[in-house]
Protein backbone atom coordinates (compact mmCIF):
# COMPACT_ATOMS: atom_id res chain seq x y z
CA UNK A 1 0.00 0.00 0.00
CA UNK A 2 0.95 3.75 -0.84
CA UNK A 3 0.06 6.58 1.08
CA UNK A 4 -1.07 9.90 -0.94
CA UNK A 5 3.43 10.47 -1.34
CA UNK A 6 3.59 7.66 -2.98
CA UNK A 7 6.12 6.05 0.11
CA UNK A 8 4.90 2.40 0.77
CA UNK A 9 4.17 2.50 4.76
CA UNK A 10 1.47 0.78 6.20
CA UNK A 11 2.10 3.80 9.26
CA UNK A 12 0.91 6.32 6.96
CA UNK A 13 -1.12 4.60 4.61
CA UNK A 14 -5.24 6.07 4.07
CA UNK A 15 -6.65 2.76 5.24
CA UNK A 16 -5.65 2.86 8.88
CA UNK A 17 -8.85 5.48 8.99
CA UNK A 18 -10.97 3.40 6.97
CA UNK A 19 -10.15 0.27 8.98
CA UNK A 20 -10.17 2.32 12.74
CA UNK A 21 -14.12 3.83 11.64
CA UNK A 22 -15.49 0.38 10.31
CA UNK A 23 -13.50 -1.92 12.65
CA UNK A 24 -16.16 -1.07 15.26
CA UNK A 25 -19.22 -3.57 14.40
CA UNK A 26 -21.55 -1.21 15.80
CA UNK A 27 -20.15 1.71 14.07
CA UNK A 28 -21.06 0.31 10.79
CA UNK A 29 -24.40 -0.95 12.01
CA UNK A 30 -24.87 2.37 13.19
CA UNK A 31 -23.95 4.18 9.97
CA UNK A 32 -26.40 1.58 7.89
CA UNK A 33 -29.41 1.97 10.24
CA UNK A 34 -28.93 5.87 9.18
CA UNK A 35 -28.62 5.27 5.51
CA UNK A 36 -32.47 5.53 4.51
CA UNK A 37 -33.74 7.96 6.59
CA UNK A 38 -32.82 9.96 10.32
CA UNK A 39 -33.82 8.14 13.13
CA UNK A 40 -34.09 8.59 16.78
CA UNK A 41 -32.01 6.71 19.33
CA UNK A 42 -34.34 4.16 20.65
CA UNK A 43 -34.82 3.61 17.04
CA UNK A 44 -31.89 2.66 16.25
CA UNK A 45 -31.11 0.35 19.46
CA UNK A 46 -34.23 -1.63 18.49
CA UNK A 47 -33.26 -1.59 14.30
CA UNK A 48 -29.57 -2.84 15.53
CA UNK A 49 -30.31 -4.80 17.85
CA UNK A 50 -28.07 -6.39 20.31
CA UNK A 51 -26.64 -3.10 21.34
CA UNK A 52 -26.61 -1.25 24.92
CA UNK A 53 -27.95 2.25 24.80
CA UNK A 54 -24.56 3.24 26.26
CA UNK A 55 -22.01 1.76 23.95
CA UNK A 56 -25.19 3.24 20.83
CA UNK A 57 -24.27 6.93 22.12
CA UNK A 58 -20.62 6.05 22.28
CA UNK A 59 -20.64 4.58 19.07
CA UNK A 60 -22.81 7.65 17.74
CA UNK A 61 -20.45 10.03 19.97
CA UNK A 62 -17.46 8.94 17.89
CA UNK A 63 -18.74 9.06 14.32
CA UNK A 64 -20.00 12.72 15.02
CA UNK A 65 -16.41 13.43 15.92
CA UNK A 66 -15.64 11.79 12.57
CA UNK A 67 -17.69 13.95 10.79
CA UNK A 68 -20.05 10.83 9.91
CA UNK A 69 -23.13 11.73 11.83
CA UNK A 70 -24.69 14.67 13.28
CA UNK A 71 -27.50 15.05 16.01
CA UNK A 72 -30.16 17.18 15.59
CA UNK A 73 -31.94 17.99 18.78
CA UNK A 74 -35.16 19.69 17.47
CA UNK A 75 -36.69 19.62 21.36
CA UNK A 76 -35.86 18.17 24.71
CA UNK A 77 -36.58 14.84 24.02
CA UNK A 78 -36.47 15.16 20.45
CA UNK A 79 -32.96 13.72 19.09
CA UNK A 80 -32.28 12.22 15.70
CA UNK A 81 -29.13 11.43 14.10
CA UNK A 82 -28.96 11.32 10.60
CA UNK A 83 -25.51 11.12 7.98
CA UNK A 84 -23.44 13.77 6.84
CA UNK A 85 -22.69 13.90 3.25
CA UNK A 86 -19.11 12.43 4.39
CA UNK A 87 -21.47 9.84 5.79
CA UNK A 88 -22.77 8.72 2.95
CA UNK A 89 -20.19 8.24 0.86
CA UNK A 90 -19.63 5.08 3.54
CA UNK A 91 -23.03 3.37 2.39
CA UNK A 92 -21.81 2.05 -1.03
CA UNK A 93 -18.58 0.56 0.47
CA UNK A 94 -20.84 -1.08 3.68
CA UNK A 95 -23.63 -2.47 1.23
CA UNK A 96 -19.78 -3.86 -1.02
CA UNK A 97 -18.66 -5.79 2.87
CA UNK A 98 -22.82 -6.73 3.21
CA UNK A 99 -23.16 -8.20 -0.16
CA UNK A 100 -19.56 -9.98 0.28
CA UNK A 101 -20.41 -11.50 3.65
CA UNK A 102 -23.97 -12.84 2.03
CA UNK A 103 -21.74 -14.57 -1.11
CA UNK A 104 -19.24 -16.09 1.70
CA UNK A 105 -20.33 -15.66 4.71
CA UNK A 106 -21.40 -19.92 4.98
CA UNK A 107 -17.93 -20.69 3.67
CA UNK A 108 -16.62 -19.25 6.21
CA UNK A 109 -18.81 -20.46 8.67
CA UNK A 110 -18.04 -24.47 6.69
CA UNK A 111 -14.81 -23.08 7.55
CA UNK A 112 -14.75 -22.42 10.88
CA UNK A 113 -17.19 -25.95 11.38
CA UNK A 114 -14.18 -27.87 9.67
CA UNK A 115 -11.40 -26.35 11.88
CA UNK A 116 -13.12 -27.30 15.09
CA UNK A 117 -13.65 -30.15 13.97
CA UNK A 118 -10.33 -30.80 12.92
CA UNK A 119 -9.01 -29.72 16.33
CA UNK A 120 -11.45 -31.85 18.23
CA UNK A 121 -9.72 -35.06 16.18
CA UNK A 122 -6.63 -33.56 17.40
CA UNK A 123 -7.18 -33.27 20.92
CA UNK A 124 -8.54 -36.62 21.68
CA UNK A 125 -6.24 -39.50 23.05
CA UNK A 126 -5.37 -42.17 20.78
CA UNK A 127 -7.53 -45.02 21.19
Amino acid sequence: MQNVDGAASLADCPTRLAVEIISDKWAVLALFGLSQTPRRHGELVDLIGGVSRKVLTQTLRRLQQYGLVDRHAAAARRVEYSLTDLGRTLIEPIEVLTNWAREYGGDIADFQEAAEVAASAGARPAG
